[in-house]
């Protein structure tokens, strides 16, 4: 690679500098050179620098052109997996730090770096008085070879310490970029002589310092984390490992072979997978959605929402700081606030149907990308935890994991110290909730298993997907579960897949499991419409809405080796942005070491003694559910461009689908309203709004008990938030927005001082059988009633009103910010109840219901205005 410059100031004196790198341990932050003529002038100075400078800001400068630089010599990647192995092998094998620290001093780059009279880093580390550990973390470092992390004005010629003293000229220089840099208005030079001698010594700044304590931490959170593959030199293995294997699958004639090799088996096959259709087999699906309900007690939920988010490209509006996924305001709410809903209608419906509350432990894992962790911290505070208590939550933080070069796997670094860290994939869920106790925070609580669901889902818990997923996973006592679906043809998401695989014991063996999209080359698996190995017919998506069983998963998690990290993989098909020392942007291709969390269920195989052809999946430890696309994954997970227009996994793209739903749930209820066609036809904007509170159901089973007949024009919007309503014969033509502050129950302090949401006082409990099931829900719908809730109930009605002002610009639809000309709302507070019989409300109207009050509006003489 040719050296790259950038320059450093462009002063009203004129004078031009630039930083340059020539060797292996190159720093990725520099642009390239804008000027190339030299610079030629004459400077002396003493190159002798007092031990007691305080500060030192040590720069490189160039004065050689670009085109006279050097390449540094080419990398050998197979040999440095070799170095970094035999290295892992050595300290694996040392019982203590003092041994590790032994082997690591006695490695030529640590060696070189630490030892060298000439770049006073020794004495700088002395200075700063560093545990023994700090110490093992940067000779770690060293000898994965990272040196250039540490690079703030050194250079390296294979793993060799440039000479800071080669010329007095380059150390006047040195000391000349200081000056510079501290330049007042009036072209003096701030600190006198002193400050120039100054730059010449070899400390650092509280800044560095505290760059460097930052270091530190990644490290040790790399160390830590994946200590069961090596720590800090098993992640670099690791991400030369996987980059040499990318390398190897752009040769086609040995793909096959190498794909036997990773699976460590003779033969190796993959075939789409069979399950039970929730949309086709109802009654089985009753059944299943019955024993997740019964199961509800014994169920945890887990909420990854450690990733970047990137492509969402959100952002605060009041700060300009960027914001992770969960904030992102989604129908009026943020999408974990949308995840909690959900889940607290589920437990609703249990409640109705048992006369118990059960409130339901939700794990969530964050990372401190964009803030992650303090923001999510900071809004279920806010929200007074969901009226769950604090103590139903626990926020686990995953480590952040350095981002590398797709051309050489060198750490990719913004300054000096600073390194460009990315979380690393959901799949560190697993290991990262043994080692922080979730599992046993979860035992605690009772709970066996737990349904897995990503914050970007918006659809995931449509009618009975989670609850089927749950119920077949607890009553068969299954290991992992799968809710998938048809996949969209050049979608960026996995497939779900059964592998079947003969061992090298002479063994056959089974499993689910599933392959990113980004590994579809490394099976030889074509994606694309003319293909023969399409895999639109034959594949169903992986979604990642999971059931997991929690022994089972903590058997994969506390395992000291790779498969507590399932699923590594190294994506370097994407570029990395990121902002350097001097604020400039810089987007280089690279990635980081990524596990899927999905592929724990590489763990989970079954093993037979002789081949199984027909019906294996009924016999596996996993399993897997279909139902519609639209009812299991239509995600909100990247920013719609603005002249793009396509909306696929934008949350315009998502909020149709959350439309689609609704009408193919009120159509049922015979309930005229307009289809929903193809996105492309709706870019300007939806046809119609209509969102309901997910406790009206959950099961759309429950819901079609209170809708029934009428209509929904073209142009209207319809918002339901409250669960205990009644819809007969309405006819909606305008907008129809029903809320209540008390949906569910109302919030009460508990025996802790917590506030906790209480539903109502009475119930009927009853037990439940798929062949009554529909009996049963009607009976519910008919006579459980709960006090604390708000209720409305519309029969023989019009409401005519101008509604949504389609034309305004302004309106964001799937954040359900509109401008209305007109509209009816109702708003009923505490136990408030509305009820309009045989009556017009024409216009724009208001009717606001006092906790403990009713208003009725019937039909009078003239008619209701």
């Amino acid at each position: 690679m040719a050296a790259q410059s950038s320059p450093l100031l462009n002063h009203k004196n004129h004078f031009l500098f630039s930083f340059s790198r020539t060797s292996t341990s190159h720093s990725h932050y520099f642009l390239p050179l804008t000027k190339k003529s030299p610079l030629s002038f004459a400077f002396s100075s003493s190159s002798s620098t007092s031990p007691s400078s305080p500060r030192c800001v040590i720069s490189r400068v160039s004065t050689a052109p670009v085109e006279f630089a050097a390449p540094p010599p080419e990398f050998d990647l197979h040999r440095e997996i070799s170095r970094l192995r035999a290295l892992r092998s050595r300290l694996s094998g040392s019982r203590s730090l003092s041994e590790k620290l032994r082997v690591v001093d006695g490695h030529r780059r640590v060696k070189d770096f630490f030892n060298s009279s000439r770049n006073g880093f020794s004495r700088v580390l002395a200075s700063l008085n560093l545990s023994s550990y700090e110490l093992f973390l940067l000779k770690c470092l060293v000898a994965s070879g990272q040196e250039h992390v540490l690079s703030f004005g050194f250079e390296f010629d294979d793993g060799e310490l440039e000479s800071a003293a080669r010329s007095s000229v380059k150390s006047a220089l040195y000391a000349l970029v200081g000056m510079i840099e501290r330049l007042d208005v009036n072209g003096g030079v701030g600190g006198g002589g002193e400050a120039f001698e100054n730059q010449l010594g070899w400390t650092l700044s509280d800044e560095d310092i505290g760059d460097l304590r930052k270091l530190l931490k990644n490290l040790g959170d790399v160390e830590e984390f994946y200590d069961s593959i090596g720590g800090i030199i098993g992640y670099q293995l690791r991400v030369l490992e996987l980059l040499a294997q990318t390398r190897a699958e752009m040769q086609p004639k040995k793909r096959s072979k190498h794909k036997h090799e990773q699976m460590e088996c003779q033969l190796l096959e993959i075939h789409a997978p069979n399950g039970v259709d929730l949309s086709q087999n109802t009654e089985y699906a009753s059944q299943a959605a019955l024993w997740g309900i019964e199961g509800l007690p014994y169920l945890g939920e887990i909420y990854p929402l450690g990733g970047a988010a990137d492509r969402l490209g959100l952002v605060d509006p009041d700060t300009g700081e960027c914001l992770p996924a969960a904030m992102l305001p989604y129908c009026g709410r943020t999408l974990l606030e949308g995840l909690i809903r959900d889940l607290q209608a589920r437990e609703f419906l249990y409640y109705k149907i048992y006369g118990k509350q059960c409130i339901t432990p939700v794990a969530i894992m964050t990372s401190s990308a964009k803030n992650n962790h303090e923001r999510i911290t900071s809004l279920c505070k806010k929200l007074g935890w969901f009226g769950r208590g604090k103590s139903s939550f626990q926020l686990f933080e995953q480590p952040l994991v350095p981002s590398v070069s797709a051309e050489d796997g060198q750490w990719l670094v913004s300054k000096p110290f600073s390194l460009v860290c990315k979380p690393g994939g959901h799949g560190v869920i697993w290991k990262l909730a043994h080692d922080k106790g979730i599992f046993k925070w979860f035992y605690d609580h009772g709970r066996k298993g737990a349904t897995v669901r990503q914050v970007s889902n918006v659809v995931a818990a449509t009618d009975l997907t989670l609850l089927a997923l749950a119920g077949i996973g607890l009553h068969e006592g299954k290991k992992l579960g799968f809710a998938s679906c048809k996949r969209n043809l050049g979608a960026t998401e996995g497939i779900n897949v059964l592998i079947e695989k003969k061992n090298i014991d002479g063994k056959w063996a089974y499993g689910l499991s599933c392959i990113e999209y980004t590994e579809f080359d490394k099976f030889g698996i074509a994606d694309g419409p003319l293909s023969p190995n399409s895999l639109q017919a034959e594949f169903p998506a992986n979604t990642n809405i999971l059931y997991v069983d929690l022994l089972s998963a903590e058997s994969v998690g506390s395992s000291y080796n790779s498969n507590s990290l399932p699923g590594m993989v190294l994506n370097t098909k994407k570029k990395i942005s990121f902002v350097d020392y001097y604020g400039r942007p810089h987007s280089v291709l690279g990635g980081r070491l990524e596990c899927t969390m999905q592929n724990i269920a590489d763990s989970f195989f079954n093993s037979y003694s002789s081949r199984c052809f027909k019906d294996v999946e009924d016999k596996l430890d996993t399993f897997i559910v279909f139902n519609e696309r639209k009812r299991v994954t239509s995600s909100a997970k990247k920013q719609r461009k603005h002249a793009n227009k396509s909306l696929h996994q934008t949350p315009d793209g998502s909020l149709l689908d959350i439309l689609r739903n609704a009408h193919d749930l009120l159509s049922q209820c015979d309930i005229g309203i307009p289809e929903i066609e193809g996105n492309d036809r709706y870019v300007s904007g939806p046809p119609f709004l209509i969102l309901l509170h997910p406790a009206l159901g959950p099961l759309w089973e429950v819901t079609r008990q209170k809708f029934y007949k009428g209509s929904i024009s073209g142009g209207s919007e319809l918002k339901v938030e409250v669960a205990e309503f009644l819809w007969r014969n309405v006819q909606l033509s305008g907008s129809l927005i029903i809320e209540a502050d008390s949906v569910m129950g109302s919030n009460r302090i508990d025996y802790n001082g917590e506030h906790i949401l209480q539903y109502g006082h009475r119930f009927y409990a009853v037990s439940l059988s798929s062949r009554i099931f529909k009996a049963i829900i009607a009976f519910i719908i008919m006579h459980v009633r709960l006090d604390r809730c708000g209720r409305c109930r519309l029969e023989n009605v019009k409401v005519l009103n101008q509604g949504v002002d389609w034309n305004c610009g302004d309106n964001v639809y799937w954040k359900h910010d509109v401008q209305r000309f007109e509209a009816c709302k109702i708003v009923l507070h505490g136990n408030a109840e509305f009820e309009a019989i045989d009556v017009t409300i024409q216009g724009n109207h208001v009717f606001e219901v006092p906790n403990g009050y009713k208003l009725k509006i019937t039909s009078g003489e003239s008619g209701f205005p």
